[in-house]
């Protein structure tokens, strides 16, 4: 779960998450499901940001070139 949240967090689709950790979209989904509910949110724009906050994922500002 956690590394599905970190891929979540870097805007990955579903589809690219289950590729990454040779998963079918079907396990990813039902991970997702129950990362929402451990974390009491309901879709994955408020996980990604809560992983963030979390220090889970991308560093807020690090994909941005100076």
């Amino acid at each position: 779960e956690h590394d599905i949240l970190a891929l979540l967090s870097e805007g990955r689709s579903n589809r690219d998450i289950a590729q990454a950790l040779f998963l079918s979209e079907k396990t990813v989904k039902a991970h997702l499901a129950a990362i929402f509910r451990k974390m009491g949110v309901t879709n994955r724009t408020q996980a990604a940001m809560m992983a963030v906050q979390l220090g889970v994922g991308p560093t807020p500002g690090a994909l941005i070139n100076e």
